[in-house]
């Protein structure tokens, strides 16, 4: 396999998870029939897949938003109703990873910082959750779930590990 064809085949691979991601195997059916068209109705979609025209239209227009697929929408001259011809638009599929990558880079720093500016204690059993300072106290340190004394919990472990990720993140969007 040359090169040209391995890229080809790990864009495919990723445009094939971003669409299993958004609407399962179904999408997955619907973007391989995308890939061999230059555009193609949502009836003919499901001429071809035998899924139903709901879910068909659910699954494009949830790949629209992501803008995974475009249209071009004309009018029916018999009807009246709008017909829509749909697309793939592989390019956009950076995009969606970047703006992807994006936001769990924002969630990332808000964790941090939120661990950073707290103090937490925990019981000690599994599945119970880490209790913040002010929290604790309101508890007068005993879990709220077990009875159990809230002991002091070193989160710089967590704090290690979020700010690895956060950076491999900004090193990743740059």
């Amino acid at each position: 396999m040359i090169d040209g064809d391995l890229m080809a085949l790990s864009n495919r691979e990723v445009l094939y998870k971003v669409a299993r991601i958004l609407g399962g195997e179904e999408a997955v059916s619907i973007v391989k029939i995308l890939e061999n068209v230059d555009e193609i109705t949502d009836e003919e979609i499901v001429a071809k897949t035998k899924i139903k025209l709901n879910t068909v239209r659910k699954i494009l227009y949830r790949l629209y938003n992501h803008s995974i697929v475009g249209l071009r929408r004309t009018r029916d001259e018999k009807t009246g109703w709008f017909i829509f011809h749909w697309r793939l638009q592989p390019d956009q599929i950076e995009g969606f990873l970047i703006n992807q990558k994006k936001k769990i880079l924002e969630k990332l720093e808000e964790r941090l910082r939120y661990e950073k500016s707290h103090e937490f204690y925990y019981c000690g059993t599994p599945g119970h959750r880490r209790i913040p300072f002010e929290e604790a106290t309101e508890y007068i340190f005993r879990c709220p779930e077990c009875d159990k004394p809230l002991m002091y919990y070193d989160n710089s472990k967590i704090i290690e590990f979020l700010t690895r990720k956060i950076e491999q993140l900004r090193a990743e969007l740059q």
